[in-house]
């Protein structure tokens, strides 16, 4: 239990404050709704739906504010920058951005789907009250409007349709009907779109889909202006505990004048404006970011079909594992796609490795192979820097870097400005062992990364410091002649593929062996685990981070970070 706490302690305790604000919100709406004095009338009509609409829609409120922070970059980067002298913990905390917003949004999926099935009912419910099918109290409420000087409680107020046609109608030509539906596919899209297989292979359907966000908060704030939610409004002038039972005689007699009802005020907008505020300042320096001038420095093409990216940006400053968003007019007006920086903050440019992995970067890949040698390449927006976990990588006393294909880019940044670093004879540099992992299918992929960690491998052996960087490749894909041709050439002192003093390993890590390892090597300390790559992996080395770590601050601790954009 104790070594859960040290990975899953803060994050479990925000997951139980958000779940308990809204349980807490469902259920004293829930109440408000079912017991109110002043919804007595309406409840007549709907009964126990009333309430199961309006509390879901608390809830929506709720998550619909807290949805849009997540994901403004620059806000989350400001925080970052701000608790840089703070607990490391808090930090970390930014860096599961992604994963609230996700929980947020199946939130406002279960609320929706709640509060529609709920207001479903309930125009059926109004519907048949109007046609007189249940008791008189029931109709007497719903022709109140048809009277003179009364109000409506009933918001259905066709009567010359088809009954069975009144529902449809109402749906499609109220304020609350038309955006509510539009609200719900909106969200259905981009749900659907938001699905890793779809993601993952059509990045373009869901950017595109997730811009319906617009349309989403257009319509979440317009849905409550109609009111057909209605109250009574005159509590003291009619009592409806004396005057439920004589319907007959209401208007007639002193004591039991018409009931009154109004709609209540629109709230969504109170609860949305603020992020949606903080939302277009996002927008609006992304826009200020894009009109800035940016130069290729270099453009490569390496191995495996890797663009390489050297940029030039006049006040561009970055920290080691932080990314950026590039957008390419030439491809796309709109688009924008993140790609983590492979340089280091000492260099005077910053890079960026692109696998092809897709309609945008094939396309990118392709305009940039057809240029002529030397020239510029078309025009580049750039947004950003955005902090990630990777900036606390100097904060740990030791740290573990595991990269899979091209997740190993954050880790390019970290081990070039370890090299400046060393170079300078930095005296901040308070890591004392870094270990570094890195699993690839193919042996081209290592070809691009191999020069920095010969640099790496000379500066250390120079400065006696080989215990300073442990590093180990892993090819995890080969074929039998390459297996051959590792074994004839295995009684070099350098590796086969890498040219590197260190072999590079087959198969994949065992990491129960690794961590113990670094267990056992570094007792009492604190270990940050940092890794850009799948979560099928994500999901093994946190799970290993909480096995091996322990509360005793005598003991060995492992912090896992994951790179999220």
């Amino acid at each position: 239990m104790g070594n859960k706490i040290v990975n899953y302690g803060v994050p479990s305790f925000i997951i139980v404050v958000w779940m308990g604000i809204n349980i807490f919100l469902f259920v004293w709406y829930y109440l408000f709704y079912d017991r109110g004095d002043n919804f007595f009338y309406t409840r007549h009509l709907l009964g126990s739906a009333l309430a199961w609409a309006r509390a879901p829609a608390a809830v929506l409120n709720f998550n619909c504010m807290l949805i849009l922070l997540p994901v403004c970059r620059n806000l989350l980067s400001l925080i970052r920058g701000s608790l840089m002298c703070c607990s490391r913990t808090m930090r970390r905390q930014m860096d599961r951005n992604l994963t609230f917003h996700k929980l947020v949004a199946y939130m406002i999926a279960l609320m929706t789907a709640i509060h529609m099935v709920a207001h479903l009912l309930n125009v059926e419910w109004y519907n048949n009250s109007r046609q007189g099918v249940y008791d008189e109290l029931s109709t007497t409420l719903s022709d109140l409007a048809d009277m003179e000087n009364t109000t409506y409680l009933n918001p259905i107020r066709t009567t010359n349709l088809n009954p069975q046609q009144i529902p449809l109608y109402f749906a499609f030509t109220s304020i609350a009907g038309l955006t509510g539906i539009i609200i719900t596919l909106a969200l259905i899209l981009m749900i659907t779109s938001s699905m890793e297989v779809i993601r993952r292979s059509y990045f373009e359907v869901f950017w595109y889909t997730h811009h319906l966000f617009v349309i989403f908060f257009a319509g979440l704030v317009i849905h409550g202006i109609g009111g057909i939610v209605r109250r009574q409004s005159n509590m003291e002038e009619h009592n409806f505990t004396l005057c439920k039972d004589q319907a007959d005689d209401w208007g007639k007699i002193p004591e039991c004048p018409n009931p009154e009802f109004e709609g209540g005020p629109a709230a969504t907008w109170m609860w949305v404006l603020g992020p949606m505020i903080i939302y277009a300042a996002e927008r609006l320096l992304r826009l200020i970011r894009y009109v800035q001038n940016v130069q290729y420095r270099k453009i490569v093409m390496r191995p495996s079909k890797v663009l390489e990216l050297q940029l030039v940006k006049k006040g561009f400053k970055m920290e080691v594992g932080q990314y950026i968003f590039l957008n390419c007019p030439a491809i796309s007006q709109l688009e924008w796609h993140p790609f983590t920086m492979t340089s280091a903050p000492e260099e005077d440019f910053f890079s960026v490795h692109i696998r092809s992995a897709g309609d945008w970067t094939d396309k990118l890949i392709e305009i940039m192979q057809k240029l002529p040698e030397g020239a510029q390449g078309p025009k580049m927006g750039v947004d950003g820097p955005f902090g990630t976990a990777s900036e606390d990588v100097f904060d740990y006393e030791v740290s573990m870097l595991v990269g899979a294909g091209i997740g190993v880019t954050p880790f390019a940044s970290i081990l070039k400005s370890i090299w400046y670093r060393f170079k300078d004879n930095d005296p901040k540099l308070r890591t004392r062992k870094i270990y570094f992992y890195w699993l690839c299918r193919e042996t081209h992929a290592f070809e691009w990364f191999a020069d920095l960690l010969q640099l790496l491998e000379k500066e250390m052996e120079q400065r006696g410091l080989w215990d300073f960087l442990t590093y180990k490749l892993f090819l995890t894909g080969w074929d039998q002649s390459h297996a051959d041709h590792v074994m004839v050439h295995f009684d070099e002192d350098t590796d086969v593929v890498t040219g590197l003093k260190q072999k590079t390993h087959y198969g994949r890590p065992s990491w129960d062996k690794e961590f113990e390892q670094v267990r056992r090597d570094n007792p009492a300390s604190v270990v940050g685990m940092f890794l850009c790559g799948p979560a099928a992996l994500a999901n093994v080395l946190e799970k290993k981070c909480g096995k091996y770590s322990d509360v005793d601050p005598r003991r060995t601790k492992f912090y896992f970070n994951k790179e999220n954009f």
